[in-house]
């Protein structure tokens, strides 16, 4: 039997009923529908999850038949895994073995599935999460709207989103302080408010989509996760007025043209020209963030070519765009991937449900293209963007703009740990003058290595590299003093210290070394590789 397409797929109207959500957590529990059971040996393992995670099932229902049939026990989990994650229509007699305290009736008035003659239906997506961050391991049960590869075609416009790679990405990014007020921005499935409320007290979850803040209350409910303050409006409209210790937005950012027949899907599309959504969103942080509050969030930007609209200048557009706010804020944005206009509009035509070689695919291309180069636009890219008030207005806002594209480093627990010890030791630098900084006992951080290339037969390095282990890992062009530098830096030695013995070492001018290294120290405890 085919899956539920979007033309006669019912509208779940999901319950916090207290009572129905204990016995389907109970059930949940009891039957290992873990992220670790399913992606391990005795569920759908590696292999298939790749697959999956590719757009295609079939390796994944093949592998569940099987271990299913191999260990009786694992046949709770399979069952869960092929009606909720894959989308398969289950009989009620083994949709009842695997939820048998809610049953296929309590599965019913939760709003999961829907009896359809002699078999259940998924009217949503329900599968398992988990992640560590600062504060330990945990895992929830996150549900959202089926997605394409259950629906087989193009998602309805008010689709609700699940988890997906941006979502993990960001919650992989939060800085985990403990605060009082924070805010998400666009909730969706409320990932994001979920996360916030493992560092504060208060969250505001806002929403275009009544659907959307319908699951963001029942995964909230489900998962046990109080505090959580769930408002409808666009972007700023529902918080006019109030400050927050933390902001966090996925932002519908994906460029879409407006033109008639292109989707408009309110998970992705701000239904703004170009990239003026995240431009709006990055305008109207700085008077929403308390003195002190950190504001991040995802989004694209345009680069333009000759006779582009004016201002399309990638990531550099950021800082323009929080300056036109009207308080003062430190900008720091971290490109990580650009494409072309032909991959982007590929990628997210792709996205809606709409497949390649259809009519449909080939219209909405068109209308991607055409939009484009309209415009001008000759490059897309995505990354980053961490906008901070400074506690003290009075000072000078900072900008920071990196293209990193490479991979990350090792970080157990996310970035958000990485990210946070960036903005303490701007903070720490932009009170220090050179003098100050030169005085310093600066130590070097345990995940920096040196990496030395030498032309055969010569015994001077040619390139000399400073590897980070963690954060970005980034990789830093070095010399022979700047490493001897990084080398010496144990905390015994204050910089000026090492700068004097290195100027007699190497017989240069003491003042000359000391002005050419100072400006690479600064950068150095900036990104983590020294420790001041």
């Amino acid at each position: 039997m085919p899956p539920t397409t979007p033309t006669d797929a019912p509208t779940p109207h999901l319950t916090t009923d207290p009572e129905l959500l204990a016995r389907l957590r109970a059930d949940l529990a009891a039957s290992g529908f873990t992220v670790e059971r399913l992606q391990g040996a005795d569920a759908w393992g590696s292999h298939a999850g790749a697959a999956l995670f590719r757009g295609e099932r079939v390796a994944a229902r093949r592998a569940l038949a099987r271990s299913a049939a191999r260990d009786e026990s694992v046949r709770p989990a399979a069952t869960l895994a092929l009606l909720f994650v894959l989308g398969y229509p289950q009989a009620p007699k083994v949709v009842a073995e695997a939820l048998p305290t809610l049953g296929v009736d309590g599965a019913v008035d939760v709003g999961l599935v829907a009896r359809d003659g002699d078999v259940v239906r998924a009217l949503v997506d329900l599968r398992p999460y988990a992640f560590v961050d600062a504060s330990g391991e945990a895992s929830w049960w996150i549900a959202s709207d089926l997605g394409e590869l259950v629906v087989e075609g193009a998602l309805r416009e008010d689709h609700v989103l699940g988890v997906g790679g941006a979502s993990a990405t960001l919650a992989g990014l939060m800085v985990s302080r403990q605060v009082d007020r924070a805010l998400d921005l666009g909730t969706g499935c409320g990932i994001q408010a979920l996360h916030a409320a493992r560092h504060a007290r208060h969250v505001v979850a806002t929403d275009i989509s009544r659907r959307a803040l319908d699951f963001a209350a029942f995964n909230a409910a489900l998962n046990l996760v109080d505090g959580i303050e769930l408002r409808l409006g666009s972007l700023f409209e529902p918080v006019v007025g109030e400050t927050f210790d933390h902001i966090v937005s996925n932002p519908p950012f994906v460029i879409t043209p407006r033109v008639e027949g292109v989707p408009e899907y309110e998970y992705r599309d701000g239904g703004m020209v170009g990239d003026d959504l995240v431009a709006s969103v990055v305008e109207g942080l700085g008077r929403h963030l308390a003195p002190g509050g950190v504001a991040q969030l995802l989004g694209n930007w345009e680069s333009g070519g000759a006779g582009s609209v004016a201002g399309k200048r990638g990531a550099y557009s950021v800082a323009g765009w929080a300056a036109r706010g009207d308080v003062p804020v430190d900008v720091w944005v971290v490109e990580r991937e650009v494409q072309d206009p032909t991959a982007y509009a590929e990628t997210w035509i792709r996205d809606g449900g709409t497949r390649p070689g259809t009519p449909d695919f080939e219209r909405l291309y068109e209308a991607w293209l055409g939009d484009f180069e309209s415009r001008g636009v000759v490059e897309v890219g995505f990354g980053y963007v961490t906008v901070r008030r400074p506690a003290d207005d009075a000072s000078a806002p900072m900008v920071r703009t990196e293209r990193l594209l490479g991979g990350l480093g090792q970080n157990d627990v996310g970035l958000g740990a990485h990210l946070l010890g960036t903005l303490e030791a701007i903070d720490l630098l932009r009170g220090l003058d050179d003098e100050q900084l030169a005085g310093r006992r600066l130590v070097v951080a345990g995940d920096v290595t040196e990496e030395r290339h030498y032309w055969p037969g010569n015994d001077d390095p040619t390139v000399i590299l400073l590897r980070q282990g963690g954060g970005f890992a980034r990789t830093v062009e070095s010399g022979t003093a700047l490493s001897a530098l990084v080398g010496a830096c144990d905390g015994e030695l204050s910089v000026d210290a090492i700068v004097g013995a290195l100027a007699q070492l190497l017989g240069v001018d003491e003042a000359g070394l000391r002005a050419e290294l100072l400006p690479r120290v600064r950068e150095l405890v900036t990104i983590g590789m020294l420790r001041a």
